[in-house]
């Protein structure tokens, strides 16, 4: 984690505001008073906020687009980590009656973890001891099956079920949890919302007419909604999107009522 992401995303909303428009105000005042001492016009400057502006929304529209596909392949990795779960349960059954049962309870054990760490219920470090403890049990189970059947098609569909179970996990903990817009991304994009307020501040002053406070607080509303969804498409759990965890919790009902 960044130490952006310790900052609450209303904080960061609140924030990006007052940032705004703070650059917009001394903008149109240094503006005013280039105005008042050689009389420049606005036309001046319009060529260098259009560029300057341009870049932001291009910026804007890239990491937002980056971190809306990596939204949406949080969302498909949670239905193949519930598939990948299933397909494990269900060639569990070549397992002897013993294991069996042990390798299927730790699969509901496994499914009730996955979801308190996605709600937020656990301590994702603490969430990822436990599931790696219970990696190791159940490849233990696997070994010792290989070692007893080494011939066994269905000892080897158990073991390539259960690989693909752990594999899937590996991605959805580092595109969910590791892969986040990177810090200098987020510095440049501040830099430029910065300039491009305080370019567009000294423009309508360089015009010699009044600040329209109702226009720079519209815009500075838009600018920080969108800088807030990036923020929140990048921290899963936190804020207003989220990704919907229901393939796991109808494969834990499932579990739960499985004879």
């Amino acid at each position: 984690m960044s130490p952006f992401d310790n900052v609450p995303l209303w904080v960061v909303f609140v924030v990006t505001v007052a940032l705004i428009v703070t650059a917009l105000r001394v903008g149109h005042q240094l503006g005013k008073r280039e105005h008042a001492r050689r009389g420049t016009k606005p036309e001046a400057a319009s060529a260098m906020v259009g560029a300057t502006m341009g870049l932001l929304a291009f910026m804007l529209a890239f990491t937002f687009n980056n971190a809306a596909s990596r939204y949406e392949t949080r969302r498909l990795l949670v239905v193949e980590d519930a598939n990948a779960i299933e397909r494990t349960w269900l060639r569990a059954a070549f397992l002897e009656p013993p294991q069996r049962i042990e390798m299927r309870r730790m699969l509901q054990e496994y499914v009730d973890l996955r979801l308190q760490a996605a709600g937020n219920h656990m301590d994702l470090k603490l969430a990822l001891a436990k599931s790696d403890s219970l990696h190791d049990h159940m490849w233990e189970f696997a070994s010792d099956l290989a070692q007893k059947s080494p011939g066994s098609i269905m000892a080897g569909l158990f073991v390539e079920a259960l690989n693909e179970m752990m594999d899937t996990q590996l991605k959805r903990v580092t595109i969910g949890r590791r892969i986040r817009v990177p810090g200098t991304i987020w510095v440049a994009l501040y830099a430029l919302t910065v300039v491009g307020m305080l370019m567009m501040g000294i423009q309508t002053g360089l015009g010699g007419g009044i600040r329209h406070n109702g226009s720079g607080l519209a815009l500075a509303l838009a600018l920080s909604i969108v800088l807030y969804l990036i923020a929140d498409l990048d921290r899963p759990g936190q804020g207003l999107v989220k990704v919907s965890q229901q393939a796991m919790t109808e494969l834990q009902a499932k579990l739960a009522h499985h004879p």
